[in-house]
């Protein structure tokens, strides 16, 4: 039997569920400018509303006045009060782009990238009190293309994340008991937004860790350095074959064309990024050693 469904977050989901056969009775959306946000209003009406505060009393009334069988969360921004989640029938479930418990929090395609982790996945979850700690109903994996930014692997983990999800749903409307696996609190590692300061590089870093980092914080927020005092956001660099091992962590040089960068264990080409915020590609880099002094910081 469809689900009666009080949805938060990002609309493509929302759509994909009413056309699974579920009824959104409310769709509430995280973004102004999110995809698919026209066609939700064209099909859902007056029951779409756009950043509603939710911990309105009015809301929650709302929604336990509507008397959904499920609340879903996909990519919704804040946490949902347990007096929300708990005037559905079943509850609420939410989908988290990782394999829980690794990676709680905000930011875990980044971690995943900076971590080495060379697979990840989704997981839908029950809504807890706490971010991210309520029990496993269904996960799937997905390998990391080591070319992947930071982008590339969110970008990648949406269809899975939505087909778990539809998964899910369908098996609750089907009146099927799914297993509840409680999270390994001993597996538990976290995933916080990064600090400014933390997007820098620091080139005592080993190779494949800067690596790891400019790849992870690619395209934007970006990794950061400085060049003869200049700043620099590096968007893509790949490993030197070669570098002179008198060079300290953080010299550089220009050759070929490219600009050569000493690491803690070897160096890194620049490849691709920003030069005091405009776009900037390999051999403008290597101009910037051709100036005095041509330190990073």
């Amino acid at each position: 039997m469809p689900l009666r469904i009080a949805f938060f977050g990002l609309p493509l989901a929302a759509l994909l569920l009413a056309k699974d056969g579920h009824s959104i009775e409310l769709c509430a959306v995280c973004r102004k400018d999110a995809l698919g946000l026209r066609r939700a209003r064209r099909i859902f009406g007056e029951r779409v509303l756009v950043r509603p505060k939710v911990t309105d009393p009015a809301l929650v009334d709302r929604v336990r006045r509507l008397a959904p069988d499920l609340v879903v969360s996909w990519f919704w921004t804040t946490r949902l009060p347990m007096r929300l989640v708990n005037a559905a029938r079943l509850g609420g479930i939410g989908v988290h782009p990782s394999l829980l418990p690794r990676h709680r929090g905000p930011d875990p395609t980044t971690w995943a990238i900076l971590s080495g982790d060379e697979v990840t996945g989704v997981s839908v979850h029950r809504i807890a009190e706490e971010y991210d700690t309520g029990a496993i109903l269904e996960q799937e994996e997905l390998a990391i293309d080591p070319r992947w930014t930071g982008w590339d692997l969110a970008r990648a983990l949406d269809r899975p994340s939505l087909r778990a999800l539809r998964r899910t749903c369908m098996r609750f409307s089907r009146g099927e008991t799914i297993a509840e696996i409680p999270q390994d609190e001993d597996r538990v590692t976290y995933a916080p937004a990064l600090g400014e300061d933390e997007h820098a590089i620091r080139w005592t870093w080993p190779t494949d860790r800067v690596l790891r980092h400019i790849r992870a914080l690619a395209p934007a927020p970006g990794a950061f350095t400085e060049i003869a005092g200049t700043l620099v956001t590096v968007l893509e660099a790949r490993k030197a074959p070669r570098f002179p091992e008198a060079l300290e962590p953080g010299e550089g040089y220009a050759e070929g064309g490219f600009a050569v960068v000493r690491t803690g264990d070897g160096a890194v080409i620049l490849v691709r990024g920003e030069i005091d915020g405009a776009p900037a590609p390999a051999e403008a880099f290597a101009r910037l050693f051709l100036a005095p002094e041509p330190l990073l910081g």
